[in-house]
């Protein structure tokens, strides 16, 4: 296996359903753009509440992927 560097970035995801679906938001939305995404690790959940009640789930997930340079042949 050749060395490798990945980039590792923080991402919001929400959803009014569940902290399941804010995280899977965040990632496959990351998806859409980024290339080689390797791991997401959820690393902190809160919930947003107004008048009493929960209005939204968030997932902040941290992403990595493979970095790659115009030179790289991976």
């Amino acid at each position: 296996m050749a060395d490798s560097v990945y980039k590792v970035i923080d991402l919001v995801g929400t959803s009014s359903e569940s902290w399941e679906k804010a995280a899977r938001n965040a990632v496959e939305t990351a998806m859409k753009s980024i290339k080689d995404i390797r791991v997401a690790e959820v690393s902190k959940l809160d919930l947003q509440i107004e008048e009493g009640k929960i209005v939204a789930y968030r997932a902040r997930v941290q992403v990595s992927f493979k970095y790659h340079t115009e030179m790289s042949d991976d």
